[in-house]
């Protein structure tokens, strides 16, 4: 188990807008950061992250939290892995305490896929270099491909043995389970009990998470037997989708959003040479056809995608259905080929670091004229079929979100087919419609099947709840606890009183205290017990930290439960909105500012909450009167709860006009 005082190190070093802006290209926005969410499929940036607060907040998806919260989220981390993760990163070295026989046996199913995958990619590795056989054949071809030692290491490379069952019989004697081994994929258990290994006798690509965590395997066979199959990938698990993963995105992530471009190829050769030779802004869909999790991925690092293809025309074509993908994400798209019988890897391979820069540049063409080019050659002097490229070609430009972008390729388009844009826009307007009309039709598909489904209850945010809804106000005590809790503040307690004339006199009692002494007393004084079960445990949290931690502001969402950092980067982030804006400035609106009436917000809420829990009384026992019952004492305590609140409403009256 990892030590308390390690854990506190982490969270005093790592900074969350380091950590996140290594899985997504974040901007400066005022004192925070923006991005694209991570979560969820948006076009304009939802996702806040405060190195003030050190949290983030996903608005799209309502997720957010601390550093650690963000890893659970986005990595699929479990706590620990989280702890170690940011200590590996900064460097940070990991006290360990006596894990009992319970906290062992507490690691799931995918913790222990991921330490075998890991176990895995090391003796694929240990194996290609220190065997006679892993040297003599999966070495040698790696160094025919043009690989070198430091690029081997770098993305793990390995060789599996030619023997039936070499890597499962090393693991099961190692300790891990044959469960997982076959989980996994490593290992087929074959119907006569006997263990295979799956990747025998091939060379070995670890494919990576975006974290660098082995998710799975690409093996290549050397042989020449046609029957069996050149590349074989993983299966598909719980810790390995193939069509969510980019082979290289954990080695290329920063140069992408450093050089606001990733390059797009086929293999995992392609990707391992263009880095060697100094492009490392490159992943490649390893094989499969592109998907718009694989594009989603590359969006969360840049906008610009440049597809690179060899000279095989008929791959060309095939591949066309990927460049629509990438428009319909709201991304630029450019194309660049390579000549006839070459290859992003042979190209790289031959060429110098300068030559390769200049023909990727000089050679990329935008999307539109690629097409165009290529299509053109099918359709030569065909009006039917040039009719058909035109209407391919519209089809692309009707994928992508942006209109005034739109308009900017008809332009090109009507330019390059000698066609007039009326006729393409007309065109254009035809197959938008027929997308909003099949995406209506497929709304309603989903709400009616949405409306099948059992209702679960959301938890209130500030935007859904009712001003005078009970739940509602107690968000606002947490709220004011959390963002204020440890300020010291002077209080005013109001008494009215009656002179010997009869008149009303009101006497002020000033109190100085922080503002969660202010709330925790007040509410002990009138026994309040929230209704909403979130908020309830957000605020014994909260007054647990203030009475008995001494801890940061800035820090103790740390310190709370991972159930409870999304409430409170939600109440965080949502506080930044109600900053006075420049023109608010510029036009002199005499605007108070929370820091200034702190005292007067809060014993406003508590005042609020009291009114609340006197009319929720109050309709109680109108509820038990009865026509035939002796309602006296009911009707009393009707009249006099009505005059208490009478009297709260007034002081809230009088605070608000304060």
């Amino acid at each position: 188990m990892i030590s308390p005082s390690t854990i506190d190190t982490v969270f005093e070093t790592a900074r969350v807008e380091e950590v996140i802006g290594d899985f997504i290209n974040l901007k400066r926005a005022g004192s925070n950061f923006k991005g694209l969410s991570p979560f969820s499929n948006e076009k304009s940036p939802s996702f806040m992250v405060s190195p003030v607060k050190q949290i983030w907040k996903d608005f799209s998806s309502g997720k957010g939290g601390n550093v650690v919260a963000f890893l659970m989220e986005h990595e699929h981390f479990s706590y620990p892995e989280a702890i170690r993760y940011l200590a590996k990163r900064y460097n940070i070295e990991i006290e360990e305490t006596e894990q009992t026989d319970e906290q062992k046996a507490v690691a799931n199913e995918r913790e222990s896929m991921y330490l075998v995958s890991e176990f895995a990619q090391k003796y694929f590795h240990s194996t290609l270099l220190n065997t006679d056989e892993g040297q003599a054949i999966g070495y040698s071809y790696f160094k025919e491909r043009g690989f070198t030692g430091e690029t081997i290491k770098k993305f793990g490379l390995g060789y599996s043995p030619e023997e039936w069952d070499a890597f499962s019989k090393e693991a099961l004697g190692k300790g891990y389970k044959l469960e997982f081994l076959e989980k996994t994929g490593l290992t087929i258990v074959r119907e006569d009990g006997r263990n295979a290994d799956r990747f025998r006798g091939r060379v070995m690509f670890p494919i990576q998470s975006m974290s660098g965590r082995v998710l799975g395997f690409g093996g290549r066979i050397l042989g020449n037997d046609k029957k069996v199959a050149k590349y074989l990938n993983s299966p598909e698990s719980d810790i390995y989708h193939k069509s969510k993963v980019l082979y290289g995105i954990y080695h290329a992530k920063q140069a992408i959003a450093k050089l606001d471009n990733c390059f797009l190829v086929e293999g995992y050769t392609d990707v391992i040479q263009l880095h060697q030779a100094g492009v490392e802004n490159v992943v490649a869909s390893s094989g499969t056809a592109l998907t718009p999790d694989q594009i989603r991925l590359v969006n969360r690092l840049t906008k610009n995608i440049t597809v690179l293809f060899d000279g095989d025309a008929a791959g060309l074509r095939a591949s066309l259905r990927g460049i629509d993908l990438i428009l319909e994400e709201g991304m630029n798209v450019k194309v660049c080929t390579f000549p006839d019988g070459e290859d992003p890897d042979s190209f790289a391979k031959k060429s110098s670091y300068d030559e390769l820069i200049a023909y990727l540049q000089d050679n990329a063409k935008d999307f539109i004229q690629f097409k165009a080019s290529l299509l053109m050659d099918e359709a030569k002097n065909d009006p039917v079929k040039k009719a058909g490229l035109i209407r391919d070609i519209v089809n692309s430009i009707s994928k992508i979100p942006d209109r005034i972008q739109q308009e900017v390729y008809i332009q090109e388009c009507a330019r390059i087919m000698d066609i007039s844009e009326q006729v393409l826009i007309s065109t254009l307007a035809q197959m938008v419609q027929k997308d909003i009309a099949d995406a209506g039709k497929k709304m309603k598909e989903e709400q009616k099947a949405k409306a099948l489904q059992p209702v679960v209850e959301e938890m209130p945010t500030e935007q859904k709840i009712k001003p005078d809804d009970l739940s509602g106000i107690e968000y606002e005590i947490v709220k004011a606890l959390q963002l204020y809790g440890d300020k010291d503040c002077e209080f005013k307690n109001v008494f009215t009183k009656y002179n010997e004339f009869g008149d009303e006199v009101n006497f002020t009692e000033t109190q100085a205290c922080k503002v969660y002494e202010w709330v925790y007393l007040n509410l002990q004084e009138d026994e309040v017990e929230f209704t909403h079960p979130t908020f309830s445990s957000l605020y014994k949290e909260l007054i647990d930290i203030y009475l008995n931690k001494e801890i940061k502001q800035e820090n103790f969402v740390n310190h709370l439960p991972s159930e409870l950092q999304n409430v409170v980067s939600d109440i965080y982030m949502d506080d930044d909105r109600y900053l006075l804006s420049e023109w608010e400035d510029k036009q002199q609106i005499p605007v108070k500012l929370k820091h200034m009436t702190v005292e007067e917000h809060v014993t406003q809420i508590i005042f609020d909450l009291r009114s609340r829990l006197i009319t929720k009384l109050i309709h109680e026992l109108i509820a038990q009167i009865t026509p035939d019952g002796d309602n006296r004492d009911a009707m009393q305590d009707i009249m006099d709860y009505t005059e208490l609140n009478k009297n709260v409403l007034k002081r809230i009256e009088r605070i608000r006009t304060t």
